[in-house]
């Protein structure tokens, strides 16, 4: 057998267990069709710290410290840990905060669109077309030269020790205090069972790590070199979440009256046009702006915080979507993020001839 056989095989044993992890949570108590999502647990992680004041999605989500530090623990047992940092970061934390805005337009990460797909959520196919579409302008504007410019390695290996410390205090300080905010309805207040959400969060964090599982990245691969790996686990997922729904009778087909979603289709489109166009631009998705963190970027730890504050700005100012459909906000704010993503890649564009 061939190493890219074995690594086929490796794939999709990741996949098996994401699967896995998914199920457990979701039939544990997290909200429904959100099993596991990046943009919404990071908004109820910015509502735990109290940097948003939507009660409804305030608790510091374990999924999200677990994420970071499983990708760690993975990163140094398969010596790929490296401490890097040094490029373009103030443009990573602002295409990490337009990230999480058009994420929360749509109400969910790729991830989340891949898991309301698996249940019968039209709304998300629709918006599936809209990511394609970024990641599309991505790939183009990637061969037209755009770029952030290359991290260096860190003279300082601890560097990357940073956020996942940090992550780890807050964990341990939200098991022992009452720091922390927690909704006490909505979708905040529906969670698994602590020790299930931090053992879930390990391991789907180092299930990404080992995979480079990358919702963006898996469609830019294809599109670029015709490269079908990156979907084994993206497909395994789909097919496994199907199954459970359609087992548990959770499988809902069509547009109205599906959990924490909205029905608009031109807002599903751009929210997720711009989540695919700023991942293509940044490297990865949301879910492996996190992992990358997790194994020694600092630039992807940027990128991590312009989310998180980009999800509390969204709520602060009723940009964000709710099952009633998108405000005059989020419209607004909207077009004003897909100029901005227009501009940096003109700037960028244009830095990369000279």
């Amino acid at each position: 057998m061939d190493s890219s056989s074995k690594e086929r095989i490796v794939l999709a044993g990741c996949g098996v267990l994401a699967v896995a992890v998914i199920i457990a949570l979701a039939a544990a108590g997290n909200p429904a069709n959100m099993a596991i999502c990046a943009a919404c647990f990071i908004r109820d992680f910015a509502g735990g710290l109290m940097l948003h004041q939507a009660a409804p999605v305030q608790y510091l989500r374990p999924e999200i410290i677990g994420i970071i530090v499983g990708a760690f623990i993975m990163s140094i047992a398969g010596r790929e840990y490296k401490a890097r940092a040094g490029s373009s970061s103030v443009t990573r934390f602002a295409l990490g905060f337009i990230m999480s805005i058009g994420a929360l337009i749509f109400l969910g990460c790729p991830l989340r669109m891949v898991l309301r797909m698996a249940a019968g959520d039209l709304n998300a196919w629709v918006g599936l077309v809209g990511f394609a579409a970024g990641i599309a302008v991505g790939v183009l504007l990637l061969r037209k030269g755009f770029s952030l410019g290359k991290a260096e390695p860190s003279p300082r290996k601890t560097d990357g020790y940073i956020l996942p410390a940090i992550m780890t205090v807050l964990f341990i300080l939200s098991v022992t205090t009452s720091l922390f905010a927690v909704s006490a309805e909505g979708p905040g207040s529906m969670h698994a069972p602590v020790a299930l959400s931090i053992v879930g969060g390990l391991a789907f964090g180092a299930l990404s790590q080992r995979s480079r599982l990358c919702f963006a990245g898996g469609l830019r691969d294809v599109v670029v070199a015709r490269d079908f790996a990156g979907f084994i686990v993206i497909g395994i997922i789909f097919v496994g979440v199907l199954a459970y729904n359609l087992i548990t009778g959770h499988f809902n087909l069509g547009f109205a009256g599906q959990p924490i979603a909205h029905t608009e289709a031109l807002w599903n489109i751009l929210g997720l046009f711009i989540v695919g166009l700023a991942a293509t631009m940044l490297g990865g998705c949301p879910l492996r702006q996190m992992v990358l963190a997790g194994t020694g970027s600092s630039d992807a730890a940027i990128t991590f915080l312009g989310m998180l504050i980009g999800a509390a700005f969204a709520h602060n100012f009723a940009i964000a979507a709710s099952p009633k459909g998108v405000g005059l906000a989020g419209q607004v704010m909207t077009v004003a993020c897909i100029v901005v993503l227009f501009a940096i890649a003109a700037i960028n564009i244009k830095r990369g001839e000279e």
